[in-house]
Order: structure tokens, then sequence, then C-alpha cells
């Protein structure tokens, strides 16, 4: 895994770019070679009208690459640096036939949603958001799916809120997004970043050593799965993001990142014993081009005696069914929370702006 640098972005530096990377709703800025493509919350995926020229993008790499002390040319084909919100990526046209290829990718220190917010653009019932917070008061945990893009990150970043500032929170990144610690002032967080030598599977085994509460996982990709769900069956909460287009296919979609079809098999039963929640995240272009982000499902995994079950309580963005399994309803009573569609909190919640 390559180095990634970290250096703070100027106007200068950026020229032209810079008006997008400064606007609050632009998520991504994207150069194919020919043309500038922008992603905004509101107005989704859109060609940009600048066009850029060849000593444009010549002065922006040098500039990038100058930043970060690295090389760009054949021998170095691609170049990667952060900033404390931006990741950028940018492939040589050496081996990008279309022209030099740049990738901008924005994550900000802030939480966009907020439960009034949600509510009004009905990203999810009432109802249900009171029952997620309630299940990170709860210590359960949660997966995030969707397609890229669709703001498995933002989601989890809006419920992270809700976790005890003093129970201890380790994010494990390869480009730090979560932004936990400046999100949550005062919180008790320990952000880790992947680099060399230090892998996803290595960082959760040593968070393990860092009496952790909550481990945060930025994505599942493939074998780190195991340990990650190792360390949620020793009593340790979580969160992670995975690329999912149903909530009933985490479960294969686990197993399927694993190397060993026997590993494979014997993950099914704890991936529904230790995998709490499943939430879809959906986005969408309305008719009016304005596009929707909003929780599409809901579920429960639930391990029961030798039978493994899916509960839907969403689905097509409705409430389908409030059923909970026996074990989850359990950890709810054991927690002193008699209604789990309740939260006790939420007015401090709203008037916190949360």
């Amino acid at each position: 895994m390559s180095e990634v640098i970290t250096f703070e972005p100027t106007e200068k530096q950026f020229g032209v770019l810079w008006k997008y990377v400064a606007e609050s709703g632009v998520t991504d800025v994207d150069y194919n070679g020919r043309e500038l493509w922008i992603t905004d919350l509101k107005k989704g995926r859109y060609r940009a009208p600048e066009e850029l020229s060849a000593q444009f993008i010549s002065t922006f790499t040098h500039n990038i690459s100058n930043c970060v002390n690295k090389q760009f040319n054949n021998a170095n084909k691609v170049l990667e640096a952060d900033t404390r919100e931006l990741r950028i990526s940018i492939i040589h046209d050496s081996v990008a036939a279309s022209g030099i290829s740049i990738c901008i990718r924005k994550s900000p220190c802030i939480v966009r949603s907020s439960i009034r917010r949600m509510i009004h653009e009905k990203y999810c019932p009432e109802r249900m958001l009171h029952l997620l917070m309630n299940c990170v008061l709860t210590g359960m945990n949660v997966v995030f799916g969707g397609e890229p893009g669709a703001g498995k990150t933002e989601c989890a970043k809006f419920f992270m809120q809700f976790i005890p500032k003093n129970e201890r929170v380790i994010t494990i990144e390869d480009s730090l997004e979560m932004h936990y610690g400046e999100i949550n002032p005062g919180a008790d967080a320990v952000e880790l970043r992947i680099g060399h030598g230090f892998t996803y599977t290595d960082a959760i085994k040593a968070s393990l050593r860092q009496n952790p509460k909550w481990l945060m996982l930025s994505e599942a990709r493939s074998v780190e799965v195991t340990s990650l769900i190792e360390q949620w069956s020793t009593g340790v909460s979580g969160f992670t993001t995975i690329h999912l287009d149903d909530v009933r296919k985490l479960p294969d979609r686990i197993q399927n990142m694993m190397n060993d079809e026997r590993d494979a098999s014997r993950l099914e039963n704890r991936i529904y014993r230790y995998v709490n929640v499943g939430i879809l995240i959906r986005c969408v272009r309305q008719t009016d081009g304005v596009y929707r982000r909003y929780i599409d499902q809901l579920c429960f995994y639930s391990r029961e005696g030798q039978e493994n079950r899916i509960y839907m309580l969403m689905e097509d963005g409705e409430t389908v069914s409030e059923e909970l399994p026996p074990g989850i309803a359990r950890r709810f009573e054991q927690a002193g929370i008699r209604d789990p569609f309740s939260c006790a909190n939420w007015q401090r919640y709203l008037r916190e702006g949360k």
C-alpha cells in the first residue's frame, strides 16, 4: 500500500478547480483527460463548463507532487495525496490513454445531516430514527451498505454522534474521512491510518490492546472483515461500510471476501450472531433532477438456535415491520430501553442540533 502524505491546500495550487473544491455541496471533482466532471449532493453528476489546458494540468500535478515530495512521471505513474478534507489521486498519461486522470474526493469535517433535516427530506421514518439511535446507545454493530457515492460514510458519521463521549472509539482508515475526533470534540478517540507495513488486519488486531469500546472500519473490502468480526465477538462494538445493493445479500457478500471456502462457511453463523444491524443507503435522481439520498432498507440479523434469520423492518424506504429478534429485544431491555422506537434523549439531541 502506497504512502499518502498530507498537506494544506491553497487556492493558488488548485486554480480553476478551487471553486468546486470550496463548494459545500460538491463531493467529487474528476478529470478524465478531456472533461471536468463534478458530483454534487443535489445536482448529481454533471460536466463542468471549464476546459482544462495542458499547461494547467501540468502545473497542477507539479504543485501536488511538490507538496508531497513525490515524483510523478513514467516511472512513478500514480500520485496520491491527502489534505484534511480532500483525497487526491492522479494517474499518469503514460498508462491513462485518455490523458492524465484526476480524482479529488471531499470528506469535510462536518456532519451534513441532522435529525430535522432527515425528517424533512424523508431520509428515514421518525420511529426508525429513534430505533437506530437506541441501537447505537445499546452498542450494537452496524453495517452501512450502498453503491459507491450513496452516502454510506455520511450516514455512519451522523449516527456516531450518539456514542457516549466517554466510550473509546478507534477508527481505522486508509484516508481519514470519518473525522470522529473533530466532529465529536471531547470524545475519547484514536484515529489509525493504514500505510506501509500496517494493514487493515494489523490495525484491527492492534486495536484490541488499546481498550476500545468501539471499532470503526471505514470500509470492509477483503479478508480483514474476518478480524473485524472476531473483535466484535469479544464485546467490542462498531460500524463499517460495504458496497452492497440489498441487506439480505450481506452475509454472502462478506463470505465472498474470504480466500478460503472453509473459513467462509464457518464465518456465516458468526455474521448472523455479531453483525446486528444492516442499513442500505440509496441515492436516486428525482424527476426534478435533484438527487435524493435515503435509507432504503433496514434489517436485523439474528442467530436463533441453529437458524440464521433476517428481520426486515424497512423496504423501499418504508416501514414494513416493527418485529425485533428476541436477542435484540433482550439487549434493549437490559439497557433499560423500554420502547426501542422511542429515544429518551430525542429532545436533547434536537436542542443540540444533531
